[in-house]
């Protein structure tokens, strides 16, 4: 059974995330409830982070940006992605604390 922050849907999975940015380096932390803690180095002005967050899970998934998709929480620290074409149990190996 996947954690409780990966749902799989018909499209793809969604992955519930708990975003830090400002960080000192781009880093998957642990799950936090029903949501994984993500920390990334660029600031949360002018939607930087989120490009930070996406860039970074694109990196993590070794796919193509437009397979990760933001679909809530533009403004906030709780955030949906939408990880096309993934199941949870593809995804969670590369999620791995300090990956």
């Amino acid at each position: 059974m996947p954690p409780t922050f990966l749902r799989e849907t018909s499209g793809g999975t969604l992955l519930s995330v708990k975003l830090q940015p400002r960080a000192s380096k781009n880093v998957i932390g642990e799950a936090l409830g029903d949501e994984l803690k993500i920390k990334v180095t660029a600031p949360s002005v002018d939607a930087a982070a989120n490009q930070a967050l996406v860039e970074f899970l694109a990196e993590k998934l070794n796919c193509s940006r437009g397979k990760v998709e933001l679909i809530r929480g533009h403004t906030s620290r709780h955030k949906t992605v939408m990880l096309h074409g993934f199941r949870a149990g593809e995804i969670l190996p590369k999620l791995t604390v300090g990956n």
